[in-house]
């Protein structure tokens, strides 16, 4: 009874309070008003709007006139009206039946400014930003806007910025929105080290990645300050460089990048496993297609039994058998390479086997982060397109070409399930990067004195992926002028077309007794045979040369009959073609691979010279012991030159070059008029050279010195036959005799023109290499050990120049 009774009395308390709570006193927000029972509003009323219409902000609440609502209605509309970014502050409230909306509006942004901003320009700043001008201004914009200026000095290495939003008030509910930077000094790298690593040292593996330590040439340098995303780059080009080289089962097994903020510096770890290295065992093609040769793709296959593992040479050999297959109509085939691992002989055979994939078709190719880049350029390098069947080893391949264009710092391609179970929708993400420069050159010969050059060049012009070049030249004894420009894909297709125009002046000197200019340009094809590594280049070469004696020398009878012979302009109109075989794994300085380049130009396709002049070099490097750093590299090149009409002249022979043969001055060896002393050229040369490459120890790597040793031998010979007549007999070729006293019709003896057979020389020596900030610079001395008595020396040269 009293349990029933306590009950009775709370349950009339409850029904009293309730009854007093459901109307609600004037300017009491309705938030405290009971559950229980709903308030109704005949009708609401919106303040503190100046620019927002009424209308705007009553259709974002929940509430409705003459409809009961609860504090979960008056909840969800403080969420929708501040959700809008519309508001600074929002309240809702009831006045008697009236719902009262208070709001506060944002102020609208006047002008953004940066302040104390000098390593990152405003343009580049404004980028990063979300808050623009003319827009509202919020809290969470602006506190966004602080994180992602922080984060773009992050990535330009400053990890001590700091960043502080003012705003100032204008009229109208206006502001200006100022960021005051404290850039803060550069965040460096001090040390990257390797853990675990045996095969290779420290010093070989910091050359494979893209960070580099903080030096005393920092100051040049943007890659030596900490970036995510390029420590995730490093990762990927350490794994590549050791399955490259073999070591199939590496991996690492952690990056990281330990800040100090007392130094200002980071410290980069890297910790690795190895494995074995392993070579190719078996290699073998199956397939399950009846209508398929295996033995017909053995001739796209790039792993041979027996080579060091190359994950690379896999990759590229099913790319090309997928290409192949689909070309006798399979268009949905798979190529798989099965591998299997002989631990105990450290080998691994690869089959690779050929099946019928699923069918599945791309719906779509969506192209994003692209600002500059056309649409065309990104796909072009797909070897399908919407509606083609889907390969992921093409994609990946596409995704590989996307990377060696060096158009964007990051290329990312994903596939996601297109309107269908068949269909497949590929992304591609870009980050862009710059690809103009203009670079100032410098450097000095021993041979045209002290050179000077200016260059500018856009690899991706107008976003077309056009190369474009200009560069003038001056330098002592010489002025240069030169433009450039190629289209990689001429015509829609995988055929690139370059156009050249150049003017060279080459004054007398003590290496050359006349003027010579030369006025021309090109026009040149090229066809890939095999991707990355084999190509045909067809080209049309068309040129003035203008020959002169300065006023010194025009005079002086003791210039040879055969140069004053060649004087004059001469045209030459010769088509030609190339054939490139290219593995190196950087084209500066590279650390192995081959180069062959094999060349023949036939000029009489109209204009004065006919002759055909053939070429042919080849270079092979290769790490002989990588934890020196020694690179071994063999070269070995020649040439010959034939008239097949008129006469050759002495500009158009071959003339002794110092990049073949050190130790002799420039046109030191070779044919020379006995009576002159001056240089004739041959119709033959050949060269063998063998260099090692290694930097010095104890010197810190980022001054950039290295030293090489080195032995080259070669020769040039056999004048042509017009060249020796004219040289025998001056009057031959309608001059009066090359020495005083001498009668023009006098016919010298067989050694009027020296060294005409052939007689290699050779010479020994040693160099120093400095990649300085003005470009590479090298000393060279040089010994020659086996010559001919009217040869030319030279123990010491200085050369080099580049860009900076």
């Amino acid at each position: 009874m009293q349990r029933f009774q306590t009950l009775t009395r709370a349950f009339l308390l409850a029904t009293v309070a309730m009854g007093v709570g459901a109307v609600a006193p004037e300017g009491v927000p309705v938030i405290g008003i009971k559950a229980a029972q709903a308030a109704v509003a005949s009708r609401i009323q919106v303040e503190g709007t100046t620019r927002i219409e009424d209308a705007t902000v009553e259709s974002y609440i929940t509430i409705r006139p003459g409809q009961p609502y609860g504090p979960s209605d008056v909840d969800e509309s403080l969420k929708a009206l501040f959700a809008t970014g519309l508001f600074e502050d929002v309240s809702i409230s009831q006045s008697g039946g009236t719902l009262i909306v208070r709001v506060v509006e944002n102020p609208i942004v006047s002008r953004i400014s940066f302040e104390g901003n000098d390593k990152i320009s405003d343009e580049s700043l404004t980028a990063v930003v979300r808050t623009t001008e003319r827009s509202v201004l919020t809290k969470a914009k602006v506190q966004s806007d602080v994180q992602n200026i922080l984060e773009a000095y992050r990535r330009s290495g400053r990890y001590r910025a700091s960043v502080e939003p003012k705003i100032i008030s204008r009229d109208n509910n206006r502001v200006d929105l100022v960021f005051e930077i404290n850039e803060g000094d550069k965040t460096g790298i001090e040390r990257i080290t390797f853990i675990g690593n045996e095969k290779y040292s420290d010093s070989r593996l910091r050359d494979v990645i893209r960070t580099r330590e903080t030096g005393l040439l920092g100051f040049l340098r943007t890659t030596d300050t900490f970036d995510p995303d390029r420590l995730d780059a490093d990762q990927e080009l350490i794994r590549q460089f050791y399955y490259r080289h073999g070591y199939a089962d590496f991996r690492i097994v952690s990056a990281v990048a330990d800040l100090d903020r007392e130094e200002n510096v980071f410290y980069v770890t890297f910790t690795v496993e190895e494995g074995d290295q392993y070579t190719f065992g078996d290699i073998d093609v199956q397939t399950s297609l009846s209508a398929v040769d295996p033995e017909e793709l053995r001739g796209v296959v790039r792993t041979d039994s027996g080579d060091t593992y190359d994950s690379l040479d896999v990759e590229k050999t099913l790319e090309d058998m997928t290409v192949e297959v689909s070309k006798q109509g399979y268009a949905f085939a798979q190529v798989r390479p099965r591998a299997n691992r002989d631990f105990e002989n450290r080998t691994i055979s690869i089959t690779y086997f050929i099946e019928e994939g699923p069918r599945a078709y791309v719906e779509r190719i969506n192209v994003r982060g692209n600002d500059r880049t056309r649409d065309y350029v990104i796909r072009r390098e797909f070897d399908l397109a919407e509606g083609d069947a889907f390969n992921r080893v093409l994609i990946d391949k596409a995704e590989r070409r996307l990377k060696n264009l060096r158009f964007f710092k990051e290329v990312r391609v994903t596939t996601s399930r297109g309107s269908a179970p068949d269909r497949v929708i590929i992304n591609v993400d870009v980050v862009e990067q710059p690809t103009g420069e203009v670079s100032f050159g410098i450097g000095y010969s021993t041979s045209d004195g002290v050179l000077g050059d200016i260059t500018i060049q856009e690899k991706n012009f107008l976003g077309r992926g056009q190369f474009v070049r200009a560069k003038f030249g001056l330098g002592e004894s010489q002025q240069t002028y030169e433009f450039a420009f190629t289209e990689p894909f001429f015509l829609g297709r995988r055929i690139s077309m370059s156009l050249e125009a150049y003017q060279r002046s080459y004054d007398a000197n003590d290496f050359r007794q006349y003027d010579e200019t030369t006025t021309g340009g090109s026009v040149a094809f090229g066809l890939p045979l095999r991707e990355d590594e084999l190509r045909l280049n067809l080209y049309y070469a068309i040129f003035n040369r203008d020959v002169e004696l300065d006023n010194t020398t025009i005079n002086n009878i003791n210039v040879s009959a055969a140069i004053r012979d060649g004087l004059g302009t001469v045209l030459t109109s010769a088509p030609g073609y190339s054939i490139v075989y290219n593995t190196l794994d950087q084209n500066f300085n590279p650390n192995e691979g081959i180069y062959a380049k094999f060349d023949q130009q036939i000029a009489g396709a109209g204009g004065d010279a006919q002759y055909i002049r053939t070429t042919a070099e080849v270079r092979a490097y290769e790490e002989i012991y990588s934890d020196w750093g020694l690179i071994g590299q063999l070269r070995a090149g020649g040439g010959y030159i034939t008239s097949i009409g008129n006469d050759l002249r002495v500009q158009e022979q071959f003339q002794h070059s110092q990049d073949w043969l050190r130790g002799f001055q420039t046109r030191g060896i070779g044919p020379r008029d006995a009576l002159t002393g001056d240089a004739l050229g041959g119709r033959w040369y050949a060269h063998v050279n063998a260099e090692g490459r290694f930097p010095f120890p104890w010197i810190p790597k980022e001054l950039g010195l290295s030293g090489a040793v080195f032995a080259d031998a070669g020769a040039l010979w056999d004048v042509d036959p017009s060249i020796n007549d004219c040289v025998t007999t001056p009057a031959s070729c309608g001059f009066v005799a090359s020495v005083p006293n001498v009668p023009s019709d006098t016919a010298y003896s067989g050694d009027t023109v020296q060294s005409n057979g052939f007689a290699p020389r050779a010479s020994i020596g040693a160099g120093i290499q400095w990649i300085s900030p003005f470009g590479p610079l090298r000393m060279d001395f040089a010994w020659a050990v086996l010559k001919e008595d009217e040869d030319k020396t030279e123990i010491f040269r200085l050369s080099g120049g580049t860009r900076f």
